[in-house]
């Protein structure tokens, strides 16, 4: 456990430390674990660096709303403190959208992106407008506390109420500006059955981002990684040679 800005965050830091260094960045409602299978095959030569977001795992709940911004503010001072430049970075879903933030305006080798969505269009959008709606409709105010446990994802759900009020605030940024800024080759690779994310982001993000590959997991799902993870891992071992 580290503080970094008044922040306690989790981590793991293990491997060849003289190594260049990868940064595992988990997607939401997830933890360390979920990432730990990309770093083990390469500790031997690299600098596997794993992160539990405030909120997740065992790093506390923020006592602030957070948007992606505030999260990728507090991986860079992490960073920082660990004195890792010029990282590798590997993130999943909401990892992979701090690794486009991060990656817009500091210096990286490579990114792996896995699975993140490009802007918030998708059910927690759809779920906004109907709480929108409904502050404007008298005598119904009353169904907003119902709507935000009946409308939307799991993971809304499942959220406590700061936790609920990040997930709205990070799902609504939309990263098309931060994906034009990223210099450093990225990869990435999407299920072609993921119900999370629209296929419109996938192709948008390899539009975008300069220097970029698509890689298309036929018959997977958000979590395209896990379900085919060793041709995962030799995706990433020759991208980051």
């Amino acid at each position: 456990m580290i503080n970094v800005n008044g922040v306690d965050i989790n981590y793991i830091d293990y491997g060849n430390k003289k190594g260049q260094a990868i940064v595992l960045l988990h997607g939401w409602g997830q933890n360390i674990e979920m990432m730990q299978m990309l770093g083990e095959p390469f500790k031997k030569d690299y600098r596997i660096i794993a992160v539990d977001f405030p909120g997740f795992g065992l790093s506390p709940e923020p006592t602030h709303v957070m948007n992606v911004s505030d999260y990728t503010i507090l991986i860079e001072e992490l960073l920082k403190k660990l004195d890792i430049k010029e990282p590798i970075l590997v993130g999943h879903s909401f990892g992979g959208r701090v690794s486009v933030k991060f990656a817009s305006r500091n210096n990286v080798k490579k990114v792996i992106l896995l699975s993140p969505a490009l802007r918030g269009h998708d059910k927690k959008g759809l779920k906004i407008k109907i709480l929108k709606f409904l502050k404007t409709v008298p005598g119904i105010k009353n169904l907003e506390g119902w709507a935000k446990n009946h409308i939307g994802s799991r993971d809304y759900k499942a959220a406590s109420k700061v936790m609920k009020d990040v997930l709205v605030k990070t799902v609504n940024e939309d990263l098309s500006e931060d994906a034009k800024k990223i210099k450093a080759p990225v990869i990435l690779i999407y299920g072609d059955m993921d119900s999370e994310v629209p296929e419109e982001d996938t192709k948008e993000y390899e539009r975008l981002i300069p220097d970029c590959g698509l890689i298309l997991y036929e018959g997977c799902t958000h979590y395209a990684y896990l379900e085919r993870l060793q041709q995962t891992i030799n995706i990433i071992r020759n991208f980051i040679k």
